[in-house]
């Protein structure tokens, strides 16, 4: 997704399709207008304002070789990839709510509804220009604050495939998942408004940040690492601060006594499925729309390699889990189609149908594999947002290399330095928060449940029941 180095524009072939030479068209060589008299007037000043008008409203889609249709096209395919994406939140929503117990529903929904809105304000605010500052050093660069659009940012003078604002607003719902991928990690335990400042300051500086460094054509994708939809950019962005949270905050009340490991169930498993469902379907414009324009081939392939690795993971985790725990564990098979979509989404457009399938497979296998080893050191995460995120985005993202033709030492520098860049910032934010504010809610507060203590309801009024654990 790197607005600076791919060639977004359409083939040839497609270009002429899409905006046939006039002169081909039936009757246009035996037209000649006569250039005297009342016709040959009305025909000379029509001429001169058509021209006229062509030279307003396309002269950068001309110079870029792409005609108005096409980026017209392109632009609308964008802002329809835009709301698929933004659909997403709505997923992680349900899936993190299903996922925790009835006590937490509404303070999950809260931090989900201020996450989109906060990561789209701050986006635009700073994250925009720090994410995409033009020429640079490759680390770190400013373009200005707030919303900067040129006069011909609204045409194919800035790019092919969509205008300045498609270009923020299609950037923007990405900012977000990263604090909600935290949300769910870190839940029932702690306090909103340290959960709050976090995203803030998370989503704001850290991911733009280290987005720039390869979509804004920084150090890493000068040297050759390739993140084509947010394998690691994105998804890991999440999990690593998920990781430094859950280290942080420790587990839930009851979830570890001694070396025996709790189960704490989800409330509601029809919710959680919803929300993975709803996720699938957004990432066809997570990953599609991460094509940058309508390119026929590329997308169709796209939505061909994201189906396949989710499909596939669903497999891998449902027979992982058959196998490992003597049954079919519907959260794990859940979280094997996510491992899969995770997996798939740095190499989307570069490997094939058939290793798209494979990448999807093992995926749902390390997923299940994950989540277990986390439980067995302690570290609850109570959605598997961190195996599924983290340790998927990391695999995904070597998968390139692998499958996709990728530089594995490129690979493996642009995993440690962009997870080294996420932990060590989230777990300073953290301890910075837990030695001002506080980040974790009383042992009262967490057995009653945060609806109540923080938010003063309940998500099932008159029909919650409330329990100890």
């Amino acid at each position: 997704m790197n607005r600076g180095k791919k060639d977004r524009s359409l083939t040839t072939g497609a270009r002429d399709a899409a905006a046939p030479d006039e002169a081909a068209r039936p009757g246009r060589a035996s037209y000649e207008p006569e250039l005297s008299g009342g016709h040959g007037k009305r025909w000379f000043w029509g001429a001169a304002l058509g021209l006229l008008a062509m030279a307003a409203i396309a002269p950068a889609a001309m110079a870029d070789e792409v005609s108005l249709e096409m980026f017209t096209i392109n632009n609308t395919w964008m802002l329809v990839a835009t709301f698929l994406v933004f659909m997403m939140h709505l997923g992680f929503a349900s899936l993190e709510a299903g996922m925790t117990r009835a006590k937490n529903t509404v303070n999950i929904l809260f931090k989900n509804v201020f996450i989109i809105s906060i990561g789209i304000l701050t986006y635009a605010i700073i994250g925009f220009s720090l994410m995409y500052p033009g020429e640079f050093n490759g680390v770190l660069g400013w373009a200005g604050i707030w919303l900067q659009p040129g006069p011909d940012d609204m045409t194919a003078a800035y790019d092919p495939g969509f205008t300045y604002w498609t270009d923020f607003i299609f950037q923007a719902m990405f900012a977000a998942t990263a604090a909600t991928i935290v949300s769910g990690a870190v839940a029932e335990r702690i306090k909103l408004p340290a959960f709050m400042l976090f995203s803030l300051i998370y989503i704001s500086t850290t991911y733009p940040i280290v987005g720039s460094w390869q979509w804004g054509g920084g150090w890493l994708d000068e040297g050759g690492f390739y993140d084509f939809a947010g394998s690691t950019l994105v998804h890991s962005a999440g999990g690593w601060a998920a990781l430094a949270g859950v280290i942080v905050l420790g587990p839930r009340i009851g979830k570890y006594v001694g070396n025996t490991i709790r189960p704490i169930e989800g409330h509601n498993m029809p919710l959680a499925t919803i929300g993975v469902f709803l996720l699938w379907l957004g990432w066809f414009g997570f990953n599609g729309g991460s094509v940058l324009s309508a390119d026929p081939e590329e997308v169709s392939l796209v939505f061909v390699t994201t189906a396949l690795a989710a499909a596939a993971g669903v497999i891998g985790a449902m027979f992982t889990s058959w196998t490992v725990q003597q049954k079919p564990d519907l959260t794990m098979t859940l979280n094997g189609s996510l491992a899969g979509l995770v997996g798939i989404t740095a190499g989307a457009d570069v490997i094939s149908p058939f290793w798209a399938m494979i990448v999807g497979f093992i995926a749902g296998i390390i997923v299940v594999f994950s989540v277990i080893g986390l439980d067995k050191a302690k570290l609850d995460d109570p959605v598997g947002a961190i195996s599924v995120h983290l340790t998927c985005g990391i695999w995904g993202t070597l998968a390139v290399a692998f499958f996709g033709g990728g530089d594995l030492v490129w690979q493996v520098i642009g995993v440690l330095a962009c997870g080294a860049t996420y932990f060590i910032s989230a777990m300073v934010f953290f301890l910075i928060l837990k030695a001002t504010i506080g980040i974790r809610v009383s042992e009262n507060e967490e057995i009653r449940g945060l609806d109540i203590d923080e938010h003063g309801m309940e998500s099932y009024g008159g029909f919650q029941i409330f329990s100890s654990r």
